[in-house]
């Protein structure tokens, strides 16, 4: 396992060096829409019972943690690809499984510390209480997990910069924005509550707000499942995509 520690403290260092642009921006992204979002509809709404507020922090973490996990696999190999360093990774015996676990591990790792950094952050707005710490820490990280298997799928698929901004901004972005983050499907129309149904971010977030407040959307048992099983789903199709080589090692 020599080469998968090697993989995964280059990974964790390419993104620390350059934590300012990583992990401080999109906790100052967070924090704004906090800022903004609270200010105006803090006085005249209440979800399941809480605080607009304090609703409104738990979807803010993991919708960054989310985020950052999916742009730190991504960004690394269409780096690598673009740069031609990718054959720096593929020439040593590295297994696919080590590539895999690697990549995926470095982007769990940021979208981890980015969530502790709001979190940070926003306990000058709320003190979030915390009623179920082993489903938050379970579907953060399933969900970073996900993501970073997802952005290992887009770095490889993409040949170019512009073809991974497509695939975050009409794909990651809907998803995460329309998951439930500033409001609960509840209010939404019967037809939209149903399509949210088939968002898995919307079971990431749903399941880990229910950590926070032992309130949800759905039961947490079952979006544990819908999360598990993308898991396991997104993952097959990365390592297939590693085993075979697709535009890798082509």
């Amino acid at each position: 396992m020599v080469g998968f520690r090697t993989l995964l403290f280059k990974e964790v260092l390419r993104f620390w060096k350059v934590s300012f642009q990583t992990v401080a921006a999109p906790v100052l992204t967070a924090m704004l829409y906090l800022m903004i979002f609270s200010h105006v509809l803090e006085a005249h709404a209440q979800v399941h019972g809480v605080p607009y507020g304090a609703f409104l922090i738990p979807g803010l973490i993991m919708m960054s943690a989310l985020q950052n996990a999916f742009a730190n696999s991504s960004s690394s190999l269409i780096q690598s690809k673009v740069t031609g360093s990718v054959v720096f990774v593929l020439l040593p015996p590295i297994s696919y499984v080590e590539f895999f676990l690697a990549y995926v591990l470095a982007a769990v790792l940021r979208g981890l510390m980015v969530a502790l950094g709001v979190l940070l952050v926003t306990i000058w707005f709320a003190l979030p209480t915390v009623v179920a710490p082993l489903w938050v820490l379970l579907f953060i990280v399933l969900g970073g997990g996900i993501m970073g298997a997802l952005g290992m799928i887009a770095g490889i698929w993409a040949d170019k910069f512009d073809q991974l901004a497509a695939f975050q901004n009409f794909l990651v972005m809907p998803l995460t924005m329309l998951s439930g983050v500033f409001y609960s499907i509840h209010s939404l129309p019967e037809f939209w509550q149903q399509v949210s149904r088939f968002n898995p971010v919307f079971y990431m977030i749903d399941g880990f707000r229910f950590g926070f407040f032992g309130v949800s959307d759905v039961p947490p048992e079952s979006s544990l499942a819908v999360v598990g099983t993308s898991f396991l789903l997104v993952s097959a199709v990365t390592l297939a995509l590693l085993r075979s080589g697709y535009k890798l090692r082509s």
